[in-house]
């Protein structure tokens, strides 16, 4: 029930944001605790809190409607989820490739000298 409550303080808390149509909540702060809401979710649903499932479910849909409705940008819906994954996956390999170092060598012995 502790959980339970948390749970609908957080729902209470995030309400006003979905009903702010000037709120932009940026995806990297609500896509993660969309997606920790609905862990959370799965996690008391497979040790049988059932009441604390549902809290987390209620929770993980306010963070859903928000990366949805109210992030910055031009579109809505549910594909600024999708696009904020395609732009950390791009972000990651630009990490990978930037440390690396033995393929930077590699190519700086294969350009032509002045």
């Amino acid at each position: 029930m502790v959980f339970l409550a948390g749970s609908v303080l957080s729902i209470v808390f995030l309400a006003p944001t979905i009903r702010d149509v000037t709120a932009q909540i940026p995806l990297g702060s609500s896509v993660p605790s969309m997606t920790i809401g609905s862990v959370y979710a799965v996690t008391y649903a497979t040790m049988g809190m059932t009441f604390s499932a549902l809290g987390s479910v209620g929770v993980a849909t306010m963070w859903s409607l928000i990366a949805c409705y109210r992030s910055p940008g031009p579109r809505t819906g549910p594909l600024n989820v999708v696009r904020y994954l395609r732009a950390l996956t791009r972000q990651g390999r630009r990490l990978v490739a930037d440390a690396r170092p033995e393929e930077r060598s590699v190519q700086s012995d294969h350009q032509p000298a002045d």
